[in-house]
């Protein structure tokens, strides 16, 4: 433990001043983009809900004009998820050529998601699904936002394409500052950190938004505060995997995944019982204080969503010492 922090634990350690200054940009690029998908993934599901809302209320031809209205939210969540994983990739392919592909077929994707944000409010704004460019909601300037949000998208799409390769040859990016991408179960292994990282994506935006809807004053404030504590963690333990673990060098990898994973283990159960405890004084709180910020709004009353998200970051350290066993028996 007492190596946790040194600053020969980390592989940027072993950078020269290049490298670590490529490492430095990319991962303040990983943190801004991380932000934005955070935010438009709030954005994007909170319409979703409403269209399942409308859904189970029986009025379908309600949903489906709110689903066609809300496809320039779900398109912009898509292009900045992407552009997050574009700038992840960087880290994870050894060659550069590999990046360089790597890049190519990412910034391809950008621009088709971008292009296709654009056709549907150009086609919606046609046809009058939209009144007009400003129409004010689900934001003061939607959908001229959700339009300019993916001009800014095409911009980067084409950039990557038209200078990457030569970025690249300038800049050679030589030593790769993660493990290679795991093999074995690799299917699972991927939908497991996938679906980890929406959790943690709508946590991150859920927490920030609740610190101003939340209801701090009345007989809800002790649930209002465990279910801000349930999003920060859920966020916290992302982070700390992607900027804190996965800088480690290998063999402090091996070593200090047990002791986090007991961390996060007594954390995220710490948090846990605060949830249930509040729960128990107030058993109407997640419909009446989280249903704006439910996942599956519809089902706050029964608790579904914040309970996925109570036991997410258990689910997580269990496996995380499952890990840190398994890699210390190896060694």
């Amino acid at each position: 433990m007492k190596d946790m922090f040194k600053k020969e634990s980390f592989i940027l350690a072993d950078f020269d001043a290049k490298q670590k200054r490529q490492s430095i940009i990319v991962t303040c690029l990983l943190c801004l983009f991380f932000v934005f998908s955070a935010f438009t993934f709030v954005n994007a599901l909170y319409c979703f809900t409403d269209v399942v809302g409308a859904i189970v209320s029986g009025s379908v031809d309600v949903a489906l004009k709110e689903l066609v209205r809300s496809i320039p939210l779900f398109l912009s969540f898509l292009m900045t998820l992407w552009t997050l994983l574009l700038f992840h990739g960087h880290f994870r392919n050894v060659s550069e050529d590999r990046r360089i592909r790597s890049l190519y077929k990412n910034a391809i994707v950008i621009l088709v998601f971008a292009g296709l944000n654009i056709l549907t409010i150009l086609v919606g704004l046609i046809d009058g699904e939209y009144s007009s460019i400003v129409e004010g909601a689900p934001s003061p300037i939607y959908p001229l936002d959700a339009f300019l949000y993916s001009l800014l998208f095409v911009a980067i799409g084409v950039l990557a394409i038209l200078y990457g390769k030569k970025w690249r040859n300038a800049h050679p990016y030589v030593v790769p500052s993660r493990g290679p991408i795991v093999t074995r179960a690799r299917f699972p292994y991927c939908f497991f950190v996938a679906i980890w990282m929406l959790f943690a994506l709508y946590c991150f935006g859920a927490f920030f938004i609740g610190l101003f809807i939340l209801d701090f004053l009345h007989e809800y404030a002790l649930y209002a505060v465990a279910l801000l504590f349930v999003f920060l963690v859920n966020a916290c333990f992302l982070i700390v995997w992607e900027l804190y673990y996965n800088q480690l060098k290998p063999e402090m990898r091996r070593k200090l995944l047990m002791p986090l994973a007991l961390i996060g283990l007594g954390v995220s159960l710490a948090v846990a019982i605060f949830y249930f405890v509040a729960l128990s004084t107030n058993l109407d709180a997640p419909s009446k204080v989280g249903y704006g910020l439910q996942p599956i709004a519809f089902a706050a009353s029964v608790n579904i969503a914040s309970m996925l998200m109570v036991m997410v970051p258990v689910i997580v350290s269990i496996v995380a010492l499952i890990k840190g066993a398994v890699m210390r028996k190896q060694k």
